[in-house]
């Protein structure tokens, strides 16, 4: 009885290491649906229309989506004028508002929410390949004052920057 239930064991995991196997090989996460003719990729400086005020919130999201792209290797970061790609963006909107309330009506936590337009163009082919708004947001401690308003700022950001990375890599 033993041995029987040993094969019917052993035949499952074959059956069950086969099928992970043959599954596993059909996926690639990084680059791969980016075209061969697409090597370098231009990131200018991110412009901010949203009327926040945050003093160089748009070298921090320009370097945000830069590390992205620089550690994805997808696309070799370049200069604007040799890169046969571009990503622009404008920061839209930037909303700071109460997300925790406790008991008594204070705030505890607050989010931070940014709203962004990209644009991906493809510089050989001379086309718009995608364009599109990405929103998301950071939390932080209500009375961290400035300096924590600034994480949920950087966390909100580096949301879209992985959004912008996605989109770019695999929107194909």
């Amino acid at each position: 009885m033993t041995m029987l239930i040993l094969r019917h064991c052993g035949g499952f995991v074959a059956a069950l290491s086969m099928a992970m196997l043959a599954g596993g090989c059909a996926y690639s996460f990084t680059g791969a649906s980016v075209p061969a003719h697409l090597k370098t990729v231009a990131i200018p400086l991110v412009d901010d229309q949203s009327g926040f005020g945050e003093p160089g919130l748009r070298e921090k999201f320009t370097t945000e989506i830069v590390q992205l792209f620089t550690a994805d290797n997808s696309l070799e970061v370049s200069d604007r004028n040799t890169a046969d790609s571009i990503i622009e963006g404008a920061i839209i909107s930037i909303s700071d508002a109460p997300a925790v309330v406790s008991q008594g009506e204070l705030v505890t936590r607050r989010r931070v929410t940014v709203s962004a337009r990209f644009t991906f163009q493809d510089k050989k082919l001379r086309k718009k390949v995608w364009e599109k708004t990405f929103s998301n947001w950071g939390d932080y401690d209500s009375g961290g004052g400035l300096s924590q308003r600034q994480a949920g700022l950087q966390e909100a950001m580096k949301k879209i920057a992985e959004d912008v990375l996605l989109e770019t890599v695999s929107g194909w």
